[in-house]
């Protein structure tokens, strides 16, 4: 396996996980492919294998877009200090929304979003977190584990259990791979929480860096093996007569979500919809 086949193999694995992390690791790796290759007729082709390896998250493709312009290492260097950077300030802005002893639900795992939990923690407020498995992938798990190292009490639930605990919650704090004028493209679940938060009441928070403007015309919702959903070593035997699917992401219509959390400060549904036209 060549060191291009690798890192597009991380990536739609899910090994990568996470819109902001899928582009830093990308970037990293473009570093030193271009450093050896140049950013001639290789680089094309590996900033394309890379893109399409998780073609919902948009992060990447806004990042390609100014290094295609901009043809240069420094370049890479900037676009991966400004990710890792705009991670800090969504944490500090996203904490002025938690109060002291506020019970949050999350889905899925984001960096983003977690880095607003763990600033709260970090400024001494007794938070706890309900934190969803996200099947199919369990990437929920990973979430409740990392907030478990921090000594943050997390609770982990099963999906389907979400209408149960929604009246105990304070808010809902998830990530994003995409934000467009539809709305919030978010892993798979993601619309069924908003939904639930907006018949208890609760606000509905989307933690996202601006490289998360979606603008693009095509927009694809990447289907994922449906081998994920079908375990064969949990269920032996093949099934008949049964049509799988296994959509990795969501929309989550601008309507439900409270505000956007990100770089630049808390916005309004209404002003993100402005910037994205």
């Amino acid at each position: 396996m060549s060191s291009l086949e690798k890192a597009v193999n991380d990536i739609k694995s899910v090994k990568i996980q996470g819109a902001k992390e899928i582009a830093v690791y990308a970037l990293e790796f473009l570093r030193d492919f271009c450093k050896k290759n140049g950013f001639g007729l290789k680089f094309e082709v590996a900033a394309w294998k890379l893109e399409e390896a998780r073609p919902t998250a948009v992060v990447l493709h806004n990042c390609l877009e100014i290094l295609k312009k901009r043809r240069r290492l420094k370049t890479i260097d900037k676009l991966i200090k400004e990710l890792n950077e705009s991670t800090k300030k969504i944490a500090k802005n996203g904490n002025n929304l938690i109060k002291n002893k506020y019970k949050i639900m999350t889905h899925c795992h984001s960096g983003e979003a977690l880095a607003v939990i763990k600033q709260a923690w970090k400024d001494g407020k007794k938070i706890s977190v309900i934190a969803t498995e996200t099947d199919p992938l369990e990437q929920g798990v990973k979430t409740a584990k990392e907030l478990a190292k921090e000594k943050i009490p997390v609770t982990l639930i099963t999906d389907s259990a979400v209408g149960y605990f929604m009246k105990d919650v304070d808010m809902v704090v998830v990530g994003s791979d995409s934000i467009r004028k539809n709305g919030v493209a978010n892993k798979i679940g993601t619309f069924l929480l908003a939904l639930c938060a907006r018949n208890n009441n609760k606000p509905f928070y989307v933690v996202a860096n601006t490289m998360k403007f979606d603008k693009r015309k095509k927009f694809v919702i990447e289907e994922r093996p449906t081998k994920e959903v079908y375990k064969e070593l949990l269920h032996p035997g093949k099934l008949k007569g049964i049509k799988l699917r296994n959509p990795a992401f969501d929309v989550t219509p601008m309507k439900f979500v409270t505000a956007i959390i990100t770089e630049k400060g808390i916005l309004r549904p209404e002003k993100v919809l402005r910037l994205l036209k």
